[in-house]
């Protein structure tokens, strides 16, 4: 399947394979950091963090950078979720970054024990998918 990037939030760059590691393995330091530790608004944020580094990674694997302006998480998640063919990453991120941005813009807001672990599972099982597409993918160069 071909995937538009659309220049606009996007631009062509040549990763080396140890970038893109570096990256995606920024993504499992959050991740883990999340798994460790028992404040919700703690694994909400790294969990949140982890998903969107985790995106940074597959699109720079596909030879592509984004841009940081106004919209890019958005971006990120649109592209994660056509990478890994999971229409949930869109939704389900999507869900996220709005309560990330009401925590950050509008005062705050409770996550709760439920939803910080509903999240942090379903961002592991994200993870360990793009594990396994950046495994299964020949280096660009």
């Amino acid at each position: 399947m071909k995937i538009n990037f659309d220049v606009k939030f996007f631009e062509k760059k040549n990763f080396k394979q140890e970038i893109i590691n570096r990256y995606f393995n920024n993504a499992v330091k959050n991740i883990k950091i999340a798994a460790e530790n028992e404040n919700e608004e703690v694994i909400f944020k790294f969990t949140y963090d982890a998903l969107i580094k985790t995106g940074i990674a597959l699109i720079a694997s596909n030879g592509f950078r984004i841009k940081s302006r106004r919209g890019h998480h958005i971006k990120i998640l649109e592209k994660l979720s056509q990478i890994l063919n999971n229409e949930d990453i869109e939704i389900i991120g999507e869900a996220m970054r709005k309560k990330r941005n009401s925590d950050l813009y509008n005062g705050g807001i409770i996550i709760s024990e439920k939803e910080a672990k509903s999240y942090f599972d379903f961002a592991r099982r994200t993870i360990k998918d793009a594990r396994e597409y950046l495994n299964s993918q020949k280096p660009l160069f």
